[in-house]
């Protein structure tokens, strides 16, 4: 087991693990760190805590120091160089005509260095413009290609629910998603409808998956026969995921059919569900096939 605590270095990233080094770190205080980037300002937080060997990164680097009123001065200072380099760098990008979009600027603390995110259709020669921005900011630069899953992380905004982003709020890595997590949920499979702020396929999705996955794994499939516990058998019409109810078509003495509406603990079926095949056309598949290509091409 290895003491660590965990460090976040912007609004819902990633938690890095760093060696507390015997200093009282608390969570919510934010301290300074050596990364691969260089010195950084992060904040804390999971305090001192004991964890596996196989879940830290050898070497864990030590905290350098909880972070001072200095400290904490130049990081405020570092965010407003970052607004004047944002825009020094949209000034360079229209002047060497490059079909690029930038996203964001950022200072590493120590000023070593200075990073821009864009966004590009293809691959960009940035050569020419990473030499004209070192001679204007003196430091090293680096030029970072995002996808859109990572643009929308970074500059955030409201999803269909009426809420913050998830991915800007509160979620750290991009889960893997995919069509038949819609398909499993009942949902309309129009692109337009199950797809998130950045064009992507909603991470919500995955959210709720495992969820529909055990509340599926309980009902019948629709067209499946099953014996109601009044005695009746019938053809499984229609089903309710999160109510747990099924609509059953009876078959009465006279050939009349009636639609009975039953909670899955009245009926008697096989629990295994055959595979449902998805009802769609040729047009709607190619389209869905396209966004789920497109869904692994996130840079970071």
């Amino acid at each position: 087991m290895v003491n660590v605590i965990g460090v976040r270095f912007r609004s819902a990233g990633k938690i890095y693990y760093f060696d507390p080094a015997d200093l009282p770190v608390e969570t919510g205080q934010h301290v300074i760190v050596e990364t691969a980037r260089g010195v950084e300002y992060g904040r804390v937080m999971t305090g001192p805590r004991q964890v596996p060997d196989e879940y830290v990164v050898s070497p864990l680097k030590p905290v350098i120091r909880i972070a001072t009123p200095e400290d904490d001065e130049i990081e405020a200072k570092n965010k407003e160089k970052e607004k004047e380099a944002f825009k020094i760098c949209l000034e360079k990008i229209a002047k060497h005509k490059l079909e690029m979009k930038l996203i964001d600027a950022e200072y590493t603390f120590d000023n070593n260095k200075v990073l821009f995110y864009f966004t590009a259709d293809g691959r960009i020669d940035f050569r020419e413009l990473v030499k004209d921005l070192a001679s204007v900011f003196k430091t090293r630069i680096e030029l970072r290609q995002i996808g859109v899953r990572d643009e929308t992380k970074i500059l955030g905004g409201m999803g269909i629910c009426g809420r913050e982003l998830c991915c800007h709020s509160f979620l750290s890595e991009f889960a893997p998603v995919s069509i038949k997590m819609a398909k499993e949920q009942n949902l309309s499979l129009n692109p337009a409808k199950i797809s998130g702020v950045c064009g992507r396929l909603m991470c919500c999705l995955k959210n709720e998956q495992e969820t529909y996955e055990y509340l599926n794994g309980r009902l019948p499939s629709i067209g499946d026969t099953v014996t109601t516990d009044d005695g009746y058998k019938g053809e499984v019409s229609d089903v309710n995921v999160l109510r747990q109810t099924v609509k059953v078509i009876i078959t009465q003495e006279n050939d009349a059919k009636e639609i009975k509406e039953y909670r899955v603990k009245q009926l008697k079926f096989k629990p295994k569900r055959r595979k449902e095949k998805m009802n769609i056309n040729d047009a709607e598949l190619k389209k869905l096939e396209a966004l789920e290509k497109k869904e692994g091409k996130s840079a970071l």
